[in-house]
C-alpha cells in the first residue's frame, strides 16, 4: 500500500457524501416506458435495428454502428417498440432515440454465452467487451474496446476509485458491496493488456472501502494490485491527475494516458466488464447516486438504460422543496436539466436535486486579478486570462493561454471571489480556437 499522493493545485468543496454513502444498493423497479437514445457515447450514433411495433426483450441489442468509434444499444426493458423519434437528451439537448413500452408480454432474456475467462484470448474477450456496449461510465463514455485498444505500449493500468466530485457515491457503494466481481473485471483488463503494474487510486476519506479493498485483494490472492491511497481533493478523480498522483507521469498537452503507457478505467466500467463476460449481461443498467436535499429519498439505486428522471422522482417519494437545480453528474463536471422528461444514459453517473441552500447564485462582478483561479488549477493554466480575453472576443489572445489543455473541472469557477463564470469562458475559447 503507497500514501498520501496527489496533483498541483485542486480545491476542497464541501463533499455531501455522507447524504447517500451508507446507504446500500437498491434496484428501482423497470418502468412501464423507456426512452433510449443512440448517440450515449463518444464517437458516431448507432443506427435502429428495430422498427415500431416490433417486440424485444431485454438485453436484446436493438442499435448499432459499424464504425469502430461507437457502441451499441440494447433493449433495457422487454415490451414493444412503440416509436422512433427526437427526444431529449442530457446532454445534447435533442437526439434520436428508441422508445420501448412494457406491453405486459415479456420474452425470455437470451444473454451472450457465459464465457470463463481463462478460456478466451485477449481478442475474444475485447469482442465480447465491444458486443455488450460497455463505455466509461464515468461520464466520459468513450467505448471501452478502443480504450483497450491502445496504439503506444501500455505498461501501467489504474482503477479509479477516487470518485472526487461532490454527492456521488455510486462507485463507492459498488465496490464496498461487490469487490470480488469488480476485482475479477478488473483481471480480464489485466489480461487484455498485461500491465507491468496495477494500481486502485482511491482518496483517504473513504477508510471503510480501503479496508475492504485490502481484505479482498487478500482473499484472492491478487498481491500484483496495489492501493494507492490520496489525499482527498478535488478533482482527484481526473485521468490526468490520477496519472501524475500515482505515478508521477505527466501527460503531455494534447495528449492521452497511453501517451505515457498508462490506462485508466472507473469502477462502474469494470464492474459491467465482469457482468459481460462472466454473466453474459450487456450494458442495460447501472448504478446511478440520487441525492440532493430537494429530494425525499436518497441513495445509490441500479436503474435501467432509458428510465425517465419523472419515473426516478415518482419512486424516490418526490421533492421535500422544489429544486433550484437538477443536474446530471455531479455538481462541478454536471449538466444541468431543464425537465423531469430526461432519460438515464450509460454516462450518468447521478442526479442531484439541488436548494437554493447548496448552491451560491451570487451574481459575477469584474475579475481582481487576485490568482486564485490559477492557484488551483490543476492543469496549471491561466483562466483569469482567458476568461478576460473572451470577454471582450479576443479569441486569438485566449488561445495563447492553451484552452484546449482545460479539464473543465470547475475549480476556477468554485474558487473565484468575484463568481465569474470562468469554465464558460473557456469553453467559447476552445470553440473559437480549435
Amino acid at each position: 500500500m503507497f500514501f498520501k499522493k496527489t496533483f498541483p493545485g485542486g480545491i476542497h468543496p464541501p463533499t455531501y457524501k455522507n447524504l447517500t454513502q451508507n446507504y446500500p444498493l437498491e434496484e428501482i423497479p423497470s418502468p412501464q416506458k423507456v426512452v433510449l437514445p443512440l448517440i450515449q457515447h463518444s464517437g458516431s450514433p448507432a443506427e435502429p435495428l428495430v422498427k415500431p411495433e416490433e417486440v424485444v426483450s431485454m438485453g436484446q441489442k436493438i442499435a448499432s454502428s459499424d464504425k469502430y468509434i461507437s457502441a451499441p444499444i440494447h433493449a433495457s426493458i422487454s415490451g414493444k417498440v412503440s416509436k422512433i423519434d427526437y427526444f431529449n437528451h442530457p446532454i445534447l439537448g435533442k437526439s434520436l432515440a428508441i422508445f420501448i413500452e412494457d406491453t405486459g408480454v415479456h420474452p425470455d432474456f437470451i444473454p451472450f454465452t457465459k464465457e470463463n475467462p481463462e478460456n478466451l484470448s485477449p481478442p475474444e474477450l475485447k469482442k465480447i467487451i465491444q458486443e455488450a456496449g460497455i463505455v466509461g461510465l464515468g461520464g466520459a463514455g468513450f467505448p471501452t474496446h478502443v480504450k483497450l485498444s491502445s496504439p503506444k505500449p501500455i505498461d501501467t493500468l489504474i482503477l479509479n476509485a477516487a470518485e472526487c466530485e461532490p454527492y456521488l457515491t455510486c462507485d463507492e457503494r459498488l465496490l464496498q458491496e461487490k469487490p470480488i466481481e469488480v476485482f475479477k473485471g478488473l483481471e480480464i483488463i489485466i489480461k487484455i493488456i498485461s500491465p507491468k503494474s496495477v494500481f486502485i487510486g482511491i482518496e483517504d476519506n473513504k477508510k471503510e472501502l480501503i479496508k475492504t479493498i485490502e481484505e479482498n485483494l487478500h482473499k484472492l490472492g491478487l498481491n500484483k494490485i496495489k492501493t494507492f491511497i490520496l489525499k482527498t481533493k478535488y478533482p482527484q478523480g481526473g485521468e490526468k491527475q490520477l496519472i501524475k498522483a500515482i505515478t508521477g507521469r505527466i501527460v503531455p498537452s494534447g495528449g492521452l494516458p497511453f501517451d505515457v503507457g498508462t490506462l485508466v478505467h472507473n469502477v462502474g466500467t469494470v464492474f459491467a466488464v465482469y457482468e459481460a463476460v462472466y454473466l453474459g449481461k450487456p450494458l442495460y443498467e447501472r448504478i446511478i447516486t440520487i441525492s440532493g436535499k430537494a429530494i425525499k429519498k436518497r441513495g445509490n439505486f441500479k436503474v435501467k438504460m432509458g428510465t425517465l428522471l419523472s419515473d426516478i422522482v415518482e419512486y424516490c417519494g418526490g421533492f421535500i422543496k422544489e429544486p433550484k437545480k437538477i443536474i446530471f453528474g455531479g455538481p462541478m463536471m454536471g449538466i444541468a436539466q431543464w425537465s423531469l422528461d430526461t432519460p438515464i444514459i450509460k454516462g450518468t453517473s447521478g442526479v442531484l436535486f439541488l436548494t437554493d441552500e447548496e448552491l451560491n447564485l451570487e451574481n459575477s462582478t469584474a475579475c481582481i486579478r487576485c490568482g486564485k483561479c490559477i492557484e488551483v488549477c490543476p492543469m496549471q493554466i491561466m483562466p483569469a486570462s482567458i476568461g478576460l480575453a473572451g470577454e471582450y472576443n479576443k479569441w486569438n489572445i485566449a488561445k495563447e493561454y492553451s484552452p484546449l489543455d482545460c479539464i473543465e473541472c470547475g475549480a476556477c469557477s468554485y474558487i473565484c471571489p468575484t463568481r465569474r463564470d470562468l469554465v464558460q469562458f473557456i469553453k467559447l475559447a476552445k470553440q473559437f480556437t480549435r
